[in-house]
């Protein structure tokens, strides 16, 4: 039971990084962040940056690499938002 637990664990990372992914398309299609919360996306990858360095810390793989998935797909849109906003 502690793998099945385990491995689904590992998968809600996976599947909270893909779903950074449509924004990231939407912005790149429509070259356009106008309605995307910059706030709300560094507040995203202030909290995945901090739990990788939790996970390596306490040795937790599982965690580490999890949140680093999410933390560059998130930070994808944060940056794609950035840039968009400017140009």
């Amino acid at each position: 039971m502690k793998e099945i637990v385990t491995f689904l664990f590992g998968l809600g990372f996976l599947f909270n990084a893909s779903l950074f992914v449509p924004q990231a398309i939407r912005i790149l299609k429509t070259e356009s962040a106008k309605n995307i919360s910059l706030i709300t996306f560094a507040g995203f990858n202030i909290i995945q940056f901090n739990s990788v360095l939790y996970g390596y810390y306490y040795n937790d793989l599982i965690l580490m690499y999890g949140n680093l998935v999410s933390f560059i797909a998130c930070g994808t849109v944060t940056s794609l938002a950035i840039y968009h906003r400017k140009s």
